[in-house]
């Protein structure tokens, strides 16, 4: 079916009176909607219908929304689609959690329908580029492909978490330009998250010991950068 937007969204959720609430205002922005009512149907509906955007809840029955982001991303053709958590105050505890296994972000119950739009719009907009901005980055050995969330470093495959992935990429996206801990924190985990700047010092560290110190140098009091060389 085609829609105004051209995106797919999934709504999981026990709470048909919040499903029906989503699934009327994602209908009126352009998506088209598939619910579930739980996190094992949410996992066998999303391998047929593909979903852009995935809204969970954390608290549901037969699988909470943390185990199903997990096997979620675990499915190929869903690795760049978005998670975004339904919770209420009383489940913070569970939002370390969620991002470890590939939150994109948060939305607090009771949810507000304009504020959540525009907290998607956001997030469409930091999480797709112009086609251009998908093809591999090449830099004396290192490539870095978005489209498959890819690191090789002279042809032998990293692993790399999704955060760190992030982080690198947006670095050699904008090559020998400054970045302060803070503005790495707004772009990569977004002004709604609470991370300390400690954060981006831990995942630079992590990304360094797995592509060597040559790509992304400190400027002392200032923040971080990815170099152009000139073998590349």
């Amino acid at each position: 079916m085609a829609t105004k937007n051209g995106l797919k969204a999934l709504v999981v959720d026990d709470d048909q009176d919040i499903v029906e609430l989503l699934q009327y205002n994602l209908v009126k922005e352009g998506y088209e909607v598939r619910t579930a009512e739980n996190g094992k149907k949410a996992i066998e509906m999303a391998k047929a219908f593909q979903p852009h955007l995935i809204l969970l809840d954390i608290m549901m029955p037969v699988m909470d929304g943390v185990e199903a982001c997990r096997q979620l991303k675990e499915i190929p053709v869903l690795k760049n689609s978005i998670v975004v958590f339904l919770t209420s105050r009383a489940e913070e505890y569970s939002e370390v959690a969620a991002f470890d296994v590939g939150a994109d972000d948060f939305i607090n119950k009771p949810i507000k329908p304009r504020a959540l739009m525009s907290r998607l719009n956001a997030l469409f907009r930091r999480n797709k580029g112009p086609q251009e901005e998908l093809a591999p980055i090449h830099m004396g050995g290192l490539v870095i492909d978005k489209s498959s969330y890819s690191v090789t470093l002279d042809g032998k495959q990293l692993v790399f978490p999704k955060k760190e992935f992030e982080l690198l990429l947006f670095l050699a996206q904008n090559p020998n330009k400054v970045f302060s801990r803070d503005e790495l924190l707004l772009n990569i985990w977004g002004s709604d998250v609470y991370v300390l700047s400690r954060t981006v010092d831990v995942h630079i560290r992590k990304v360094r010991e797995k592509i060597g110190e040559g790509f992304i140098s400190t400027t002392k009091g200032v923040g971080y950068k990815f170099e152009t060389r000139k073998d590349s």
